[in-house]
C-alpha cells in the first residue's frame, strides 16, 4: 500500500523533522518493530482506531495496512500534519482521519459515536499519564488499549502490591481493567533515542471493576494515602478523616500497614467503610 513511499526514516530527513521536547516526540522508524505493535492489538479488520501523536505517520501505515476501517490520528504538530495529508490522499479521507488538535482536549466519546474503538499509540512522554487517567474515565467507549510508555510508566501501571512501582495509577487502573506490559523497546529504535526503555502495554476494560467501590471516593483514597505512601495508614488517612482508625478497623486493615502493602480488594474494601461516615 505504501511501498512506494520514502521510508519513514527517509521522511523524517527529508521534510526536517526535528522532534520537539515540548511535545515529548520520540520516533519509531523500524516497520517490523511498528508492525509488531500493530499485530499487539488484536485483529483490526472492521475496527476503529484512534492514534495519539502519529508524527511522521510510521504507526498510521502499520495501522493502516491492518485493515483497520477507519484510522483517526490526533496530531498537536502542525508540521506533522502535510506527512499525514500525504498518506490520507493514498487511502481517501474515510479511512484516515486527521484531528489537528491537542490529544488533552479531544473526548473519546466525541469520536466513537456508535461503536467502541481501539487505542493503539506510542504516546508523548510528558503527557502520557494524563491521557491514560482520563480515558479510566471514559472506558465505555473504548474496546481495548495497545500504548506505549516509558517502561517505568508501565510498570507503575501493571505493578503489584509490595512493590516500589505500585501506587494509585496501578490501583485505579485494575481495578477498572485488565493490564499487562507486551514487550520493551530499546532507546536505539527511536529517533532521537530517548534516556530511558520503554514498554507495550495492553489495557482491557472490565464489564464492572473488579470489586464494588465508589470511584470518587477510592480515588480520594488512593491519594492521601500514596501521597504519604512511607506513612502507616492510620496517619496518612488523617487527612480525610478524623476516624481513621475506626475505618480501617472496620474494613479489617491493620492501621500499621502502608498502602503498598494493600491489595486491590482491601482498598475498595477502605474505599465502602469511608463512604458510610
Amino acid at each position: 500500500m505504501f511501498s512506494k513511499l520514502p521510508t519513514i526514516a527517509q521522511t523524517i530527513r527529508q521534510n526536517g523533522l526535528i522532534t520537539k521536547k515540548s511535545l515529548g516526540q520520540h520516533f519509531l522508524t523500524d516497520p517490523n518493530l511498528l508492525d509488531k505493535i500493530v499485530a499487539s492489538a488484536g485483529d483490526l479488520s472492521g475496527k476503529t482506531v484512534v492514534e495519539i501523536g502519529p508524527g511522521p505517520g510510521g504507526l498510521t501505515r502499520s495501522l493502516l495496512q491492518a485493515n483497520a476501517a477507519r484510522v483517526i490520528v490526533i496530531e498537536k504538530d502542525s508540521r506533522c500534519i502535510e506527512i499525514l495529508n500525504g498518506l490520507q490522499k493514498i487511502v481517501g479521507e474515510k479511512r484516515l482521519i486527521i484531528l489537528n488538535e491537542d490529544a488533552l482536549k479531544v473526548k473519546i466519546s466525541d469520536i466513537a459515536k456508535d461503536e467502541k474503538i481501539k487505542i493503539v499509540a506510542n504516546l508523548p512522554y510528558n503527557i502520557g499519564t494524563e491521557l491514560l487517567i482520563r480515558w479510566l474515565d471514559e472506558l465505555e467507549y473504548i474496546d481495548s488499549m495497545t500504548l506505549m510508555f516509558q517502561k517505568e510508566v508501565a510498570r507503575r501501571i501493571t505493578s503489584e502490591p509490595n512493590s516500589k512501582n505500585y501506587g494509585r495509577l496501578a490501583v485505579l487502573s485494575q481495578w477498572l481493567c485488565e493490564t499487562r506490559i507486551l514487550f520493551d523497546i530499546s532507546p536505539a529504535a527511536f529517533s532521537p533515542p530517548p534516556k530511558v526503555e520503554s514498554s507495550v502495554i495492553s489495557i482491557w476494560p472490565r464489564e464492572k471493576p473488579l470489586y464494588e467501590a465508589d470511584r470518587e471516593v477510592l480515588e480520594k483514597i488512593t491519594k492521601a494515602t500514596f501521597g504519604q505512601r512511607r506513612k502507616m495508614l492510620k496517619v496518612s488517612l488523617k487527612q480525610i478523616t478524623d476516624e481513621p482508625e475506626k475505618i480501617l478497623a472496620q474494613a479489617r486493615i491493620d492501621p500499621m500497614r502502608r498502602p503498598e502493602n494493600l491489595d486491590i480488594s482491601e482498598f475498595c474494601a477502605l474505599a465502602r467503610e469511608y463512604g458510610k461516615c
